[in-house]
């Protein structure tokens, strides 16, 4: 039963008397408080978010912070009592399962070697074997003695061929807990490479005792400001944000031996080139090591190269040839009008784990996402427009498989990896082959089958013929059934 309201208007009155007696008994105590604790905020504020902070707030904000960073990337200093002296510890380390897949010798074409005989860390060495590294590729085996004997290396590999640990394992053993300062920088053109990165360096390196922080723009610059005030050994960023850090004297370079340009065909494009350079120079001339590694290196890379590589660089070229060998190619040859139907047929038909569907606008991906939607194939869309937080989450959640399909422009073709994407779709045909072969290179990551299935409308033929050429490939015209073992993995 409600109460009457009388008894609520009876209420608020005794409530409103009470808090009048209560305000007359104890506000000269608390303007006195005010007044006492009112100086300390000026301090806070005239000394940024370190000092005055830190003081008014003591233990708790040493706490908080070490929580925070640890959010961003960095590693919290945990005792490791783990005995490498045992000549039998790699025994008793928890290994995750074995991928039975069938891999290409794309990964599988190399001499011999085991990470072992690379005399790493046996931290590193733990990491390395418990992220599922099982032997090296022929770019890691290639890289990783010569960054290790603090060379410049120019490495041309194909996607999906282990890039990333070619260059995090090497700088990983050359950084030093020990070096109160930053000594490796990674430098990637997008955000969503900057955060893979970042993970993949930090699960290899945990029993390093390393911080190692990620740096985008789109983000709260203050955020990143506060994860510097403790030493920082490594930064993976966006050269934006990095330039940024470094102009405000927040991170330092003066001292950093390493810098990676991942991505580099990219980085080194009248976008990020000029930000590239300039970061460039705030690192330690005298015994900087520049690695680039690429799929790809235009013909404008070279200027680059001439002016920042010294002549004695190591030059590693794995291209044999261009494309995956795992990824089988076809084409269909479509009307505009008739795309949508011909793609509803081709998902419901092959057997997908996951796809990504690229179109060359944003509101191409907007449009044909909600068609997919309308078909009751559920699927995330993603593109430059959106928020950074967006983007962010549709990333997560892809690479968490809570949905199949992904449609997207050309903001996730570089280094993105997902093993489980085993269909690439071009809805809409790249124009240049670059683009191409990054795009189709989402799929068949680390020697697995997949497949790569383009759109071509009238416009496109001549397109298509130039890039075969390009590429020195052969993309077959789609037959009438697909054999499903040339991408999909039966258990």
């Amino acid at each position: 039963m409600s109460r009457p309201i009388e008894q609520y208007q009876h209420y608020d009155q005794g409530y409103n008397q009470g808090y009048r007696q209560y305000d007359q008994r104890t506000g000269g105590g608390y303007q006195q408080y005010r007044q006492q604790n009112r100086p300390r905020y000026p301090e806070y504020r005239s000394q940024g978010t370190g000092g005055g902070y830190q003081q008014y707030q003591g233990p708790t904000n040493r706490k908080y912070n070490s929580t925070w960073g640890n959010k961003r990337g960095q590693q919290e200093a945990k005792p490791d009592r783990f005995d490498y002296n045992d000549k039998n510890w790699k025994e008793k380390i928890k290994l995750p399962e074995k991928d039975k897949r069938q891999k290409t010798d794309d990964v599988t074409n190399t001499k011999g070697s085991l990470f072992d005989e690379f005399t790493l860390k046996p931290q590193l060495l733990r990491g390395i074997l418990e992220s599922g590294f099982d032997k090296p590729s022929p770019i890691q085996e290639a890289s990783i003695p010569v960054v290790l004997s603090k060379q410049c290396v120019l490495a041309r590999a194909k996607n999906g061929t282990g890039k990333t640990g070619a260059y995090t394992i090497p700088v990983l053993q050359r950084v030093e807990s020990s070096k109160k300062y930053t000594q490796a920088v990674i430098l990637v053109p997008t955000r969503e490479l900057a955060l893979q990165t970042s993970k993949v360096v930090t699960e290899i390196g945990r029993y390093l005792n390393l911080n190692v922080v990620c740096v985008t723009g789109g983000t709260i610059l203050q955020n990143d400001i506060i994860s510097f005030q403790s030493v920082v050994h490594l930064v993976v960023g966006t050269p934006g944000r990095v330039l940024d850090l470094v102009e405000h004297q927040v991170c330092r370079l003066n001292r950093c031996e390493m810098v990676v340009l991942d991505e580099a065909d990219k980085l080194l494009s009248p976008d990020f080139v000029e930000l590239v350079e300039k970061i460039l120079k705030y690192t330690a001339e005298n015994y900087r090591q520049l690695m680039l590694f690429s799929a790809t290196f235009p013909s404008s890379v070279k200027d680059f190269c001439d002016k920042w590589l010294p002549s004695n660089s190591a030059r590693l070229n794995l291209m044999d040839e261009l494309t995956l060998k795992g990824v089988t190619q076809y084409y269909a040859y479509v009307e505009e009008k008739q795309k949508v139907h011909c793609l509803n047929t081709l998902i419901s038909k092959l057997k997908i784990e996951q796809c990504i569907i690229f179109c060359k606008s944003v509101n191409r991906v907007e449009l044909l996402a909600r068609k997919l939607n309308l078909l009751g194939f559920s699927c995330f869309y993603t593109h430059s427009k959106m928020t950074q937080q967006d983007r962010s989450r549709v990333f997560h959640d892809f690479r968490e498989k809570k949905s199949r399909f992904l449609v997207c422009t050309d903001l996730i073709t570089r280094g993105i990896d997902i093993q489980s994407v085993n269909v690439v779709i071009n809805f809409d045909f790249p124009k240049t082959d670059e683009t191409y072969l990054h795009r189709i290179g989402r799929a068949g990551r680390f020697g697995h089958l997949a497949l790569a299935i383009n759109f071509i409308t009238e416009e496109d033929r001549m397109n298509l013929y130039a890039l075969e050429k390009a590429l020195g490939t052969e993309i077959k015209p789609f037959p009438n059934e697909i054999d499903h073992s040339l991408y999909a993995y039966s258990s």
